[in-house]
């Protein structure tokens, strides 16, 4: 799998993660672009800006979304998986596959959006087994593996460690360790979760520090990519750092601004 460039032409690729839902921009985000990069989350399950948003207002309206957004904002994590069972226990049906249909939609959508190439990982909320029933020609799905673009090589780690949250793909430290050093060494290195640094893991809005990995940052400073390259936190105090010889980039919550960032060389 590799997209190479001719002659001493410039490369330029653009970066993505946190889609969540936004296929409108989605469309657009490939446009000048040599290659589309996407870091997982395309998903959309609950807007904490919009609550009228998503899957689950879709299935429990919106007033029982300000609820459970109040109460997970609140770190109120038991009194809120409680509050959703309830829910989940008075509309009759089976959770895994309402929340499955509604997913299916969204992945129609959403696949159909990228343009080629695009080279894609999961996020912490997405589906894997799903996507390669979406993914079209043209679009490479990587986790714990290498690529070739334009003469550097990317390595690419979907999910994100457990927490209380309990989203879709979540796995052990372990387990994310060893994608990690299967990919190895490479020039720009994507994941969807940060490295486990303070300013990097902080969401300044949602007030509480999601998770980094630590593995990840031992990778950084032990490998030396050129970039480290991942989303996840919507609102970061800090969205870049230098560690090292590493340029560590927040590449921002695409379903907010609609705007890719862009890496050219």
């Amino acid at each position: 799998m590799a997209f190479t460039r001719s002659g001493s032409r410039r490369t330029r690729v653009h970066v993505v993660s946190d889609v969540h839902g936004n296929a409108r921009d989605l469309a657009r985000a490939g446009e000048g672009a040599d290659a589309l990069v996407c870091l997982g989350d395309l998903v959309l399950f609950l807007d904490y800006a919009d609550h009228s948003r998503g899957i689950f207002p879709d299935l429990f309206g919106t007033e029982n979304a300000d609820r459970i957004v109040e109460l997970r904002t609140a770190r109120r994590f038991a009194e809120a998986r409680e509050f959703g069972a309830r829910l989940w226990a008075g509309i009759g049906t089976d959770r895994a596959a309402a929340i499955e249909k509604a997913v299916r939609k969204q992945y129609a959508e959403l696949f159909a959006a990228f343009p080629t190439p695009t080279y894609a990982t999961y996020g912490n909320v997405d589906m894997p087994a799903l996507w390669p029933e979406y993914a079209r020609p043209g679009t490479t799905v990587l986790d714990g593996q290498r690529v070739e673009i334009g003469g550097r090589t990317f390595g690419f780690v979907g999910g994100g460690l457990r927490t209380p949250m309990r989203t879709p793909y979540e796995i052990g430290d372990e387990e994310y360790a060893a994608k990690i050093e299967a990919v190895g060494e490479v020039d720009v290195l994507c994941t969807h979760i940060p490295p486990e640094v303070p300013e990097l893991v902080y969401d300044t809005v949602a007030r509480r520090f999601e998770r980094g990995s630590r593995a990840l940052l031992d990778a950084i400073r032990r490998t030396r990519p050129r970039y480290a390259l991942f989303g996840h936190v919507h609102q970061p105090l800090a969205r870049r750092m230098r560690i090292g010889v590493t340029e560590c980039v927040n590449v921002g919550h695409f379903a907010g601004t609609g705007t890719p960032w862009a890496l050219e060389w």
